[in-house]
């Protein structure tokens, strides 16, 4: 058994937790002018969002993304694409959405889908972001920033540590990612990149910990 799929301690999952929480805004989802879809690996973004129109809380849906070396081979034309492709399987029709097929950062995400939309005559003044579950804060912080006149709410699947982890299947690269956006909340404002967000004492306890016990390949220099 490789160590990427070795079960991880109950300490770890208890640290790994608290992360996961952090990282949720808890944001309550209501009625907004669009929604942005932001590409990643995971293609419950696609499903969540797909929900979300159907429920008919926004009239228009942006799928931003291009593709990563995590998701090249999974999304081989792009992540934006196959999430677009995704939600009209799911029956969200092909005239609501908007595509966005370069972006390589949650920072040009969030610009060049807001240039979609300028394109398309939309100005929205709410928006709700739809990410992974542990990308909630990040992405919140990141848009804030980068959209300061704009309400920002956000939404993933509401899925619970542990079944997030079975559908991923490899929960050593599921704790490296929940410490790696966590840096990215705590050393992104520094650079300029979001917002400050309060890191709570034992949240960034955890983090360390995590670190010390090897989580660290989605760390940034």
């Amino acid at each position: 058994m490789s160590n990427e799929q070795q079960g991880i301690t109950e300490n770890q999952w208890r640290q790994a937790k608290l992360i996961w929480d952090y990282h949720q805004m808890h944001h309550e989802v209501r009625p907004v002018d669009v929604a942005i879809g932001l590409g990643s690996h995971d293609l419950g973004v696609a499903t969540h969002a797909a929900g979300l129109y159907r429920s008919g809380l926004f009239p228009t849906l942006v799928f931003t993304g291009g593709n990563s070396p995590t998701t090249a081979k999974v999304f081989p034309r792009g992540e934006a694409v196959h999430f677009r492709e995704h939600a009209i399987d799911l029956g969200v029709p092909a005239e609501a959405i908007l595509l966005e097929p370069n972006a390589a950062n949650t920072g040009q995400n969030i610009t060049l889908a807001r240039e979609v939309l300028a394109a398309a005559g939309i100005t929205p003044t709410t928006v709700l972001l739809v990410s992974k579950p542990y990308m909630e804060r990040r992405s919140f912080a990141t848009a804030r920033n980068l959209w300061p006149d704009v309400e920002i709410l956000c939404a993933s699947e509401p899925l619970e540590f542990d079944d997030y982890l079975k559908s991923i299947g490899d929960e050593k690269l599921v704790l490296d990612m929940l410490v790696g956006d966590l840096q990215r909340v705590i050393e992104y404002p520094k650079l300029g990149f979001a917002i400050e967000q309060e890191v709570p004492e034992d949240v960034h306890a955890a983090y360390e910990s995590l670190i010390r016990d090897g989580f660290t390949s989605r760390l940034i220099s």
